[in-house]
């Protein structure tokens, strides 16, 4: 029973494949979709035996003599795909890491704060023995403030007084 099924099925996909193409030429014709009801009838009939008949006759053999190409086929499709996802898999994670270091970077929320401290200071200081291969990062260069211009005038006579003063001493 499911033999006659499975036949049944190769042979209706088969036409439904064909029909796609048929249909934009000979939907003129006419009774042309009184004669597709009538053989797709006629496939399901357990009386003709349509579909056993065209399987037997002109799909099994075909498949029959192509049974060596199909299945290198299926290797090669098996190999392929399996590249394909690994391929796409490395692409995916290198996507996801970009996007958890430029998240990280820009500053957005928990993760950078969480990134920030694990900094390699942070390490350095835990390890406390001094004898770290790790070389502990420069110190951060000074921060310049602007003023203006009155202010940087103020600012400036008071170190020269400052440094007067302190040559004095």
């Amino acid at each position: 029973l499911d033999v006659k099924w499975m036949m049944y099925w190769i042979i209706f996909a088969l036409f439904t494949t064909a029909e796609t193409f048929t249909d934009i030429f000979l939907c003129w014709f006419p009774f042309y979709y009184e004669l597709k009801i009538a053989f797709v009838a006629w496939l399901l009939s357990p009386y003709t035996k349509g579909s056993s008949l065209l399987y037997r006759k002109f799909v099994h053999p075909t498949l029959s003599s192509k049974e060596k190409e199909i299945d290198d086929c299926l290797v090669q499709a098996k190999d392929r795909s399996y590249d394909a996802l690994v391929h796409f898999g490395k692409r995916g994670l290198n996507v996801a890491a970009t996007a958890a270091v430029m998240a990280a970077s820009k500053g957005q929320g928990a993760l950078s704060e969480r990134l920030r401290s694990f900094s390699m200071q942070d390490l350095t200081t835990i390890r406390g023995d001094g004898s770290s291969p790790i070389p502990a990062p420069p110190p951060p260069a000074p921060v310049t403030v602007r003023t203006s211009s009155k202010q940087s005038q103020l600012k400036t006579s008071r170190s020269a007084s400052e440094s007067t003063g302190s040559s004095g001493r």
